[in-house]
């Protein structure tokens, strides 16, 4: 597919899927026998869900056969559709998805090619902090996530409990064994 091409229909989905509340964070046209493969990402404040993406990809469907009958060219015809979030992998390169990744552990990749990693604890549009560095989003080409297998605090402190994970305390009352 031309990148006009692809530009077009980036123009014509970018609506439908800001419709569902979600950003549109990539766009990708390949051939695939006689069809292509229309793959998205999609991603929201908060994180998107499966019910998003079944959501989203209803929507971007009914849009795409609409494109199709009234420009056959862009298409081409038959296309399968795979709309899915961005992983973890994605850098950071818009202010939105700084903010969308507060509390994890990211490296900043500056434009003089140095590294700074810290935990993000504010990312504002125009600046984020990461540990105790702040740094002007103007200075950094992209930031990497970082993959934690155990993080020792959440984003509020050794407290959180916004992990997903089921603990027991001390008080809780579990059955006793037969002995």
């Amino acid at each position: 597919m031309a990148i006009t091409d692809l530009a077009r229909l980036s123009q014509l989905l970018t609506p439908v899927v800001e419709a569902s509340g979600h950003d549109l964070e990539g766009l990708e046209v390949t051939p695939a026998g006689r069809r292509r493969v229309v793959r998205m990402l999609v991603d929201k404040d908060g994180g998107t869900t499966l019910d998003d993406v079944a959501e989203v990809s209803r929507a971007v469907s009914g849009a795409l056969d609409d494109i199709d009958v009234r420009e056959p060219a862009l298409l081409g015809g038959a296309y399968v559709l795979e709309v899915g979030s961005p992983g973890v992998d994605r850098p950071l390169t818009l202010a939105r998805h700084w903010r969308r990744n507060v509390g994890r552990l990211v490296t900043a990749v500056l434009l003089d090619g140095t590294r700074e990693t810290g935990r993000l604890t504010v990312a504002d549009g125009e600046q984020v902090q990461l540990g105790e560095r702040l740094l002007a989003l103007s200075t950094v080409e992209r930031g990497l996530v970082q993959v934690e297998f155990s993080r020792p605090d959440g984003p509020d402190g050794p407290d959180d409990d916004t992990d997903g994970t089921d603990e027991i305390s001390d008080e809780t009352d579990l059955p006793e064994e037969d002995a």
